[in-house]
């Protein structure tokens, strides 16, 4: 019996390695994505301006204001905002947000006097983890008319408990304690208007990104960075898009 029950247990134990070699496999790819994008940001500061014009020959599309997550800047997004652009959308970056260090919400005001300097309407967030928490902060502000919908990829809606393990402010904020965090939390008026994409794994955030009242989509990818690069995730964020309508129409709910 005894052997027997060895027997059996060694499968179980060989598929719990397996997991746990794909999960660091996983862990290690998605820092060596951010790091080859944060590098490439840093030496290379290119102009957004190219993606406001998108590839012609096309109907009009919704605007895109992208958001980045913390210590990313525009640039981190540009897998997206080419094929977003390539897809026909302007896509607006907002350059004052700079590496996204600030609290949430006074980063939602920056994002708020953009959408007023660039006249926008029926425009439609995409953003990247802290980026996911400013977009649903503008949707429930005073410009929150001016956004159409939110793409959120791996947001941290209800926080993260490693963040109590860092003393900076800024990693710090996304505890699931944080008051400001778990107001936009309870704020459930605004959850309608968002799409949160989310991947299987994510290192970041182990209770994952699903948000009660939104249209949730759960990627077999792993990693709290490489979906930003994900063809499929291009895919589906084109794919929300195209089901918002045309500028001007009426507003599509998920």
């Amino acid at each position: 019996m005894t052997g027997t029950g060895r027997s059996a247990e060694r499968p179980g134990l060989l598929r719990r390695v397996r997991y746990r070699l794909r999960l660091a496999a996983a862990w290690a790819a998605d820092y060596a994505y951010v790091a080859r994008w944060q590098v490439q940001g840093f030496l290379f500061r290119l102009d957004p301006a190219p993606y406001l014009e998108p590839a012609g020959g096309q109907a009009p599309r919704l605007p895109v204001v992208l958001i980045p997550g913390v210590y990313e800047n525009w640039q981190f997004l540009r897998p997206l905002a080419a094929a977003l652009a390539e897809r026909g959308h302007p896509v607006h970056t907002v350059n004052s947000l700079g590496y996204n260090r600030g609290r949430v919400d006074r980063m939602a005001r920056l994002v708020e006097a953009y959408l007023d300097s660039a006249g926008l309407q029926d425009a439609v967030i995409v953003a990247h983890s802290k980026g996911g928490l400013i977009g649903k902060q503008v949707l429930l502000g005073p410009k929150g008319h001016r956004i159409r919908h939110l793409v959120a990829i791996n947001t941290p809606f209800s926080g993260s408990p490693y963040a109590r393990l860092f003393f900076l402010p800024s990693i710090r904020a996304f505890s699931p304690r944080n008051a400001l965090l778990r107001s936009l939390q309870a704020s459930l008026d605004a959850n309608s208007r968002i799409t949160s994409i989310y991947a299987g794994f994510d290192p970041h955030i182990p209770g994952g990104s699903r948000l009660d009242g939104a249209r949730n989509i759960q990627l077999e990818a792993m990693g709290h960075f490489r979906p930003v690069g994900d063809p499929e995730v291009h895919r589906l964020v084109a794919e929300v898009l195209e089901n918002q309508g045309a500028p001007g129409s009426a507003q599509s709910r998920p």
